[in-house]
């Protein structure tokens, strides 16, 4: 079956490059032999899964990120960097076996009809929803649908004896890739990107355009957990903190020319002090974007060292709607580098083992614990500073990871989504308390807090599930829970952008190192190009 695979790869690869000879004669040979094959082997033969099958061999030999997506994954995976799908527009937890609106999306269908937060949804064009085992697939099946199309709604409403019918027409629902922006401190903006999306520059400028009546000038660009998106959206956001003429990127392979990415004269922000977050989660867009401001000493990278990937895919349709995504071209960092990390071709297990060894090697912990050799050593172009290649975008300031609130009733409350659970049910039970006391989010960051009474109700539904704790673990955890939980709470109330506001300010010593650096642009500049 294996070489079976490879004749079929072997051939569909020569007939798409149209560079090897005899191309038609090898295609009609596997032709003829999967006629042969389907007409008479023992067994019947399934076409369409032996090619799948095929395909999906052949691609897992040769790199980690070429991929066969199949034609039912080609919508799910391109929604959320399209930046849209079309529905009713909410967002939604599944509770206690009912489906819980969290938040209508502002300006979205079901916002226009008059749904709030806290509704539940008991039927869906008459059908029954509630207490069935109902799925998160299968509310995206039932709610999502073609714009103008109607979907009829049976809901209930605390406080509202009598159950309420709404008719939603769908509609453009966007998908945003700015989870959080807002003022860290005097003149200093806040930016978390988590993909880059078609919109996502879009959305980058509104953003700025908001915060601009308070003057930022310096701003935290947050690409932590970001795992990247579209290269045309990487190279226009890193358009906007360089001056033009500038080199951002340029990708270079075996069969692939070198192809430059200068900037252009549309920044918005090209002067102004800039520090860019990341993370071992940050990868591919994401690195782009941290090695062309490194590079050219535009600002100061701060947190650990990020992912590594680097390895340019084209998307080539296949007739019945499925695509290939193969590997063509290496991205190359403004001074050369290359960020992809090594691997060997066809052994995928063994590069993704590679990333996990960060945590046993104490690479999270100490920067003392990452080794570059000279020959990977390259030059920013302005300060002259060494930067190194060989995989992944190495920090000017590292931060360890914070291990010490770590606990296993914490990673329990993790793993078995207590937290969620928790705070939905909260929500739920004083959403009117929590409005009358909390109109906005500057009277709930100053006011509200995580009580005894509220860390007795996520106790109780952590021992309902089997969790247990010492004294010891809440000394050490409970600082960090109650910031997480009012964190959620916060976003339960008003939007992600809250979330990380709390979060962030609470219990993070990465961002409080970028703001250390920004309140000290002076001392810190010294690191970085005098031209910006």
């Amino acid at each position: 079956m294996k070489k079976i695979a490879i004749l079929l790869i072997l051939s569909i690869c020569i007939a798409s490059s149209g560079k090897a000879q005899g191309v038609n004669d090898q295609v009609f040979k596997f032709s003829r032999f999967l006629r042969v094959l389907s007409g008479t082997y023992v067994e019947p033969v399934n076409e369409s899964e032996l090619v799948e099958k095929a395909i999906v061999d052949i691609l897992a030999q040769l790199d980690p990120h070429s991929a066969y997506i199949s034609k039912d994954e080609v919508a799910a995976m391109n929604e959320p960097l399209e930046g849209n799908f079309d529905g009713i527009g909410i967002e939604f937890n599944i509770f206690q076996d009912t489906l819980i609106i969290v938040n209508p999306v502002p300006g979205g269908p079901s916002e226009r009809v008059g749904l709030v937060a806290g509704d539940r949804i008991l039927k869906v064009d008459g059908k029954n929803i509630a207490g069935i085992g109902l799925k998160n697939n299968e509310v995206f099946k039932m709610l999502r649908g073609p714009k103008g199309t109607k979907v009829a709604l049976t809901v209930g409403r605390s406080g509202v004896h009598e159950i309420l019918e709404f008719t939603i027409v769908r509609d453009k629902i966007p998908i945003f890739s700015i989870d959080a922006a807002y003022m860290a401190a005097p003149g200093v903006a806040y930016i978390k990107v988590s993909r880059f999306a078609l919109n996502t520059v879009d959305e980058f400028l509104d953003a700025w355009k908001k915060l601009g009546p308070n003057a930022p000038k310096g701003l935290i660009l947050d690409l932590r957990g970001n795992g990247g998106g579209y290269l045309n959206t990487a190279i226009a956001l890193c358009d906007q903190f360089l001056p033009e003429g500038k080199l951002l990127l340029y990708t270079e392979g075996n069969s692939a020319p070198r192809y430059d990415y200068p900037s252009t004269s549309l920044g918005n922000f090209e002067k102004g002090a800039l520090v860019v977050l990341i993370d071992e989660g940050s990868a591919s867009a994401s690195e782009i974007t941290a090695g062309a401001i490194q590079d050219w000493d535009r600002g100061i990278i701060v947190g650990r060292r990020s992912f590594g990937k680097g390895l340019v895919q084209n998307q080539i349709p296949l007739p019945d709607g499925s695509l290939v995504r193969i590997t063509v071209a290496r991205y190359h960092t403004p001074t050369g580098r290359v960020i992809q990390r090594p691997y060997k071709n066809g052994n995928i297990e063994k590069y993704y083992q590679d990333f996990y060894k960060r945590f046993t090697d104490g690479e999270l912990n100490t920067a003392d614990s990452i080794q570059f050799p000279d020959s990977l050593k390259f030059l920013t172009l302005e300060k002259k500073r060494a930067v190194y290649g060989g995989g992944g975008i190495m920090p000017d300031i590292f931060v360890p990871v914070d291990t010490t609130f770590y606990t296993d009733f914490y990673g329990k409350l993790i793993r078995k989504g207590i937290f969620n659970q928790f705070v939905i049910s909260y929500v739920d039970k004083n959403r009117k308390s929590l409005a009358a006391k909390n109109p906005n989010f500057q009277a709930f960051e100053k006011g509200f807090s995580v009580d005894g009474e509220v860390m007795s109700g996520l106790q109780q539904m952590a021992k309902d599930n089997s969790i247990t704790w010492t004294d010891d673990d809440l000394a050490r955890s409970g600082s960090v829970i109650k910031v997480i939980v009012k964190g959620l709470i916060a976003q339960q109330l008003f939007t992600t952008s809250e979330y990380f506001q709390i979060v962030n300010k609470e219990n993070d010593p990465t961002y409080a190192k970028a703001l250390e650096v920004i309140a000290d642009w002076k001392k810190y500049k010294v690191q970085i190009g005098k031209n910006y």
